[in-house]
């Protein structure tokens, strides 16, 4: 008799720990892959200038010419930028030339026109794309989400 009860404690023991590991991850339990977390990465959206609807902003002349946004490498090591992406809320894309970004540099990102250079860079636009209240998402050249910044978005 006392094997048996020994076996049912080792079952209700195995089924107990099957239980919390359940819980705990459930996802698992279940035979589903966590989702992939961004990849880490030292280069950040970092300042943005922005013009609204109304011409408003800190600026001479046009508007458009006025508004951007800075990419910052926070490494050690330069970066190769060619083929990352800008992209803001309503889908306005930027791919990055050919363009080596050093270590703890950075380059704006001008909605504008004007002429590239190792610390700026312009999408040629006509119209200024970054509102108030916007999210900036910055993408490596596979695709991947490497930063995200919510501009003028309130926590809580």
């Amino acid at each position: 008799m006392s094997s048996l009860s020994s076996g049912s404690r080792l079952a209700a023991a195995v089924l107990a720990s099957g239980a919390l590991l359940a819980a705990a991850f459930p996802a698992a339990a279940a035979g589903h892959h966590p989702a992939p977390r961004p990849e880490r990465s030292a280069v950040v959206v970092g300042a943005v200038h922005h013009v609204d609807s109304h011409g408003r902003g800190h600026h001479r002349g046009n508007r458009v010419d006025a508004e951007w946004i800075t990419v910052t490498n926070n490494s050690r090591r330069a970066v190769e930028l060619r083929g990352w992406t800008l992209t803001d809320a309503q889908h306005h894309s930027y791919r990055f030339p050919a363009l080596r970004l050093g270590a703890h540099k950075s380059v704006k990102v001008h909605t504008g026109h004007g002429r590239n250079s190792w610390s700026d860079v312009y999408q040629n636009r006509r119209a200024p794309i970054w509102d108030r209240v916007d999210t900036a998402t910055l993408r490596n050249a596979r695709g991947r989400v490497v930063d995200v910044e919510r501009l003028g978005h309130r926590h809580g």
